[in-house]
């Protein structure tokens, strides 16, 4: 069998950890048909005229699964996100962030397994602002609907029941944000009486940046808005060692997006500098999504193992290896544990 999945490599280090990606996944011995989409972002614009072209949108509604590098998005000028664009336009709702522990990376704390879940097309990421000239005054909505909030919760109870977590937590700002974050809080509450087995709490989003960075390890899935998923996300990935070495999905009814949470890196693209072990673990997460639980558990272990020995890890993490040698040895040790 073969799986047909859109990829889309991303631009600066884009294309280098994608590479090394398919390598790893090579090894697992799962058969890909690859739909390859070059042009994304500033060179989509370049090529097409635009950041995020119809007949990629398209690609993955046919396939159904994308794997992305990252791109890189103007601040404070240029194009909207080509990340926001796919959430919306595919309704990517639940960002799923897990950031789990690797053994070797030196860090304040150890044996971390956190899984963020992220509502991912509404809140202050609507998009939904305006700018009044007369008086220079920018509004920015945030919107939050009964229904995005259901789903979003809903995914992060079940996955936790699933898979065998224990507590649930909502972050929110429900003391001053009274209706937005007000409802999100009363929806949780709410849904947490349909899984008494779970243990459910809830902590205002100041509070609970704090509880991170001194006990995380009393937190196991946090589900929250989009504004707020997106800070915490990236506080808990600080937790095990950085953006590099986290995965990240965008999950739908009908369509998933596997990428790189970290960014595009020009500065070193092209040098054979940078750590692939995101999109990897992302790659690894999408494995499951399809089923292919043997590969992707091959691909933990050989994470595991490689981070163990230390010997060929790449310049970030306090190594001396380029992408394509811990591509290389990471894919011998996936082939071990198959």
């Amino acid at each position: 069998m073969s799986y047909r999945v859109s990829l889309l490599p991303g631009d600066g280090i884009g294309p280098e950890v994608t590479d090394a990606t398919l390598k790893v996944l090579e090894a697992t011995g799962v058969k890909f048909d690859w739909v390859r989409h070059e042009y994304l972002g500033a060179a989509a614009v370049e090529k097409y005229g635009i950041p995020l072209p119809d007949h990629v949108i398209e690609s993955i509604r046919e396939t159904g699964i994308a794997l992305k590098g990252p791109v890189t998005t103007p601040v404070g000028k240029g194009f909207k996100s080509v990340n926001v664009q796919l959430r919306q336009k595919l309704d990517l709702y639940a960002n799923v962030r897990p950031c789990k522990s690797l053994p070797g990376i030196k860090t304040p704390f150890q044996n971390i397994d956190l899984l963020i879940f992220r509502e991912n097309t509404e809140g202050l990421y609507s998009g939904l602002e305006s700018y009044d000239e007369r008086h220079d005054i920018a509004d920015s909505i945030a919107r939050i609907s009964k229904a995005g909030s259901q789903r979003i919760i809903e995914f992060c109870f079940s996955y936790a029941s699933t898979h065998n977590y224990k507590k649930v937590t909502v972050v929110h700002k429900a003391n001053i944000l009274k209706l937005t974050s007000g409802m999100f809080l009363k929806l949780a509450q709410d849904h947490a009486l349909n899984y008494p087995g779970l243990e459910f709490n809830d902590r205002i989003i100041d509070n609970m940046c704090m509880q991170l960075v001194v006990r995380p390890w009393e937190y196991n899935c946090i589900v929250t808005t989009n504004l707020f998923g997106d800070i915490l996300s990236d506080l808990a990935a600080g937790l095990v060692g950085g953006l590099g070495v986290v995965a990240g999905a965008n999950i739908g009814a009908k369509y998933a997006v596997f990428e790189a949470v970290h960014g595009s890196a020009p500065d070193i693209a092209g040098q054979n500098k940078a750590n692939p072990t995101a999109l990897i673990r992302s790659s690894e997460m999408m494995l499951r999504h399809l089923g292919e639980t043997k590969a992707a558990d091959a691909i933990h272990d050989g994470l595991v193992d490689i981070y163990t020995e230390g010997k060929y890890l790449t310049g970030d993490q306090g190594g001396n290896v380029g992408t394509d040698e811990f591509a290389r040895q990471l894919a011998i040790r996936v082939s071990n544990h198959l």
